[in-house]
């Protein structure tokens, strides 16, 4: 199936999915809510811009995992609470993702939405990813989520952007959960979560 013939398919399994997945995890989500408003206080939900397909903007909603900062510039790694160390571990902070999924802003499988000032950093062949939905999981998780430097994290998301198709979503949710239920690669060593695209140099093409 080409990719232009997946991708109809495709949306309307992310529609069923997500409709789904937030169903089933209401009840987790709201004792999750519950847990946060008891440890952290509200709010309970961690909002961001992410640029999406085509570059086009749009609100990333996961649970709150980190406080608020207490000087500029404070490591994540500082900032981040105890329960949302577990969330994040155990990825239940994505579980709010899936209704960016049901909308259309994201699909199950795909590369990972990152923040809008990385876009002027890409190499014209790194932009392909914005090609696709951003996902909640891609290949990039699987070869070890944050640990991944950032050229191969981007290498593999392109390599997503050509290869897409059905066996290699199936292939790529599957495995995810599986490393989900191992907590395996959540994060750099030093980092709460990864570090940023600007932060490490970068070869230019």
């Amino acid at each position: 199936m080409s990719a232009g013939h997946y991708a109809p398919v495709k949306r309307f399994g992310d529609v069923v999915l997500s409709a789904l997945a937030l169903v089933l995890s209401a009840p987790i989500q709201l004792i999750v809510a519950c847990l946060l408003v008891t440890t952290q206080g509200r709010p309970v939900l961690f909002r961001q811009t992410r640029p999406g397909l085509a570059e086009r903007e749009f609100t990333l909603v996961k649970f709150r995992t980190m406080r608020e900062p207490v000087y500029e510039k404070e490591p994540d790694a500082l900032r981040i609470t105890r329960t949302g160390r577990f969330l994040r571990e155990t990825s239940l902070d994505e579980l709010p993702t899936f209704y960016n999924v049901l909308v259309g802003h994201m699909s199950i499988v795909g590369p990972r939405p990152l923040l809008p000032e990385y876009l002027p950093l890409y190499t014209k062949d790194q932009r392909r990813r914005h090609d696709v939905r951003p996902g909640i999981t891609g290949i990039a998780q699987l070869a070890g989520r944050n640990s991944v430097p950032w050229e191969r994290r981007l290498e593999l998301d392109v390599e997503y952007v050509e290869r897409m198709s059905v066996l290699l979503d199936a292939s790529i949710a599957v495995r995810t959960l599986h490393f989900v239920i191992r907590r395996r690669g959540v994060a750099e060593p030093g980092h709460a979560t990864s570090s940023r695209f600007d932060e490490g140099p970068r070869t230019h093409a």
